[in-house]
């Protein structure tokens, strides 16, 4: 009595547990668009890698995503370089005031020798 329970309550919820060969969609990296995918390997309970069943290509799992766009990754590109572009005029002010004082500026005078030498340790191939 409780198997039948408990696949009434799997059928209820929509939620049921995923096997090796059981069909699903997933946006296929090949076709470039959402197909029908079957399971060839898991982890746990959740699929790792799929095959398309169009293509017979395998990727991994992607649940239904697709990658961004060119468009998106420019756009986020572009994001970066302004928040970081944000973030130098404060690196600056803090590196003035680091010049004031003359302890940080004899240990600068040190690091720029320091980082030569390795430079120079490395043979040329003829």
């Amino acid at each position: 009595m409780l198997a039948s329970g408990s696949a009434a309550c799997g059928i209820l919820t929509g939620m049921w547990e995923l096997r090796l060969g059981d069909e699903i969609d997933d946006y296929c990296v090949k076709c470039r668009r959402l197909t029908n995918h079957s399971i060839v390997s898991m982890v746990e309970t959740k699929a790792a890698k799929v095959r398309c069943r169009t293509c017979y290509s395998d990727h991994d799992f992607r649940n239904e995503q697709a990658p961004p766009s060119k468009k998106e990754l420019a756009r986020q590109k572009e994001l970066f370089n302004a928040v970081l572009a944000g973030v130098a005029p404060a690196e600056a002010t803090a590196a003035a005031a680091a010049d004031d004082d003359p302890s940080t500026v004899a240990e600068a005078s040190v690091e720029p020798g320091a980082s030569a030498a390795p430079a120079n340790s490395k043979k040329k191939k003829a």
